[in-house]
């Protein structure tokens, strides 16, 4: 091979190289974080917040992703002066991409926290080991550790925070909801719930997820039909690893998602 055509290979084998990993990098980092410390309220508990952008395209998920979606975990267990941390989620998005739905969020979430110092006045050091999925293309699990001292007592409320909060889905009695109820029957893999809830509709393709409560019980995607005031839907709950299905159905959550708003619901009367 002569110097002009080993020259212009390494050349073509650098390129090649720099792309690929260029695109590997990608890959590993479609996300960024960070926590927003927030502000202090009267009562010593802080609002504060984690923010994601995500690169354009990528999404990551909702609590309730959908069948195809990664379930998000946070563990603050290395965290300093935390006696307790709420998240407070933003009304998410429904994709339907090649026949599968999932539900989360693009571009950036703000996801509020409630934090409740252990020893109030003192410190608080923040520190998350966030396990979530992201998806484009392909979907891939993604680790990352956010982490931040908040030594202030400020109390304006910070406009991306209080954004995010009023954001959220509406309350039953902010969505107007007559009532809630929830029919369960047995079948061959655990018990099919029957949900029903009267309220307006929210517009649009009406989403019902319903949340057991419990990670230890599997729930399916719910079928959905609406009739003037009252929303029907139908899914099936299974209980994982072998446990017997227990079920309280005042921990039942129902989430209502519409073309701009959603209503949460917490608990059910029997159907």
């Amino acid at each position: 091979m002569d110097m002009m055509k080993q020259a212009f290979l390494s050349l073509f084998l650098f390129a090649a190289l720099s792309q690929a990993a260029a695109a590997q990098q990608r890959l590993e980092s479609p996300i960024r974080g960070e926590i927003l410390t927030g502000w202090q309220q009267a009562d010593g508990t802080r609002i504060a917040a984690i923010r994601l952008e995500l690169e354009p395209g990528w999404k990551t998920y909702w609590r309730s992703p959908g069948d195809a979606g990664i379930p998000p975990q946070i563990d603050w267990k290395n965290s300093r002066n935390l006696a307790g941390v709420g998240l407070i989620w933003p009304t998410p998005r429904v994709y339907r991409e090649g026949g599968v739905t999932t539900i989360g969020y693009k571009d950036v979430l703000v996801l509020p926290l409630s934090i409740a110092p252990k020893r109030a006045g003192q410190p608080i050091t923040l520190r998350a080991a966030l396990d979530i999925g992201v998806c484009k293309d392909v979907c891939i699990p993604h680790q990352m550790s956010l982490s931040a001292t908040i030594d202030d007592a400020v109390t304006r409320p910070t406009p991306a925070i209080a954004a995010a909060l009023a954001a959220r889905p509406l309350s039953a009695s902010e969505g107007r909801v007559r009532d809630a109820t929830c029919r369960l029957s047995p079948n061959a893999d655990g018990l099919e719930i029957v949900a029903r809830v009267t309220m307006p509709s929210l517009g649009g393709r009406e989403v019902v997820v319903i949340e057991p409560g419990s990670p230890d019980i599997w729930m399916s995607e719910t079928d959905v039909t609406r009739q003037g005031g009252a929303l029907t839907a139908i899914g099936d709950m299974a209980a994982m690893g072998g446990n017997a299905l227990v079920l309280d159905r005042s921990d039942i959550t129902i989430t209502v998602l519409g073309r701009d708003r959603a209503v949460e619901i917490q608990g059910c009367d029997a159907g």
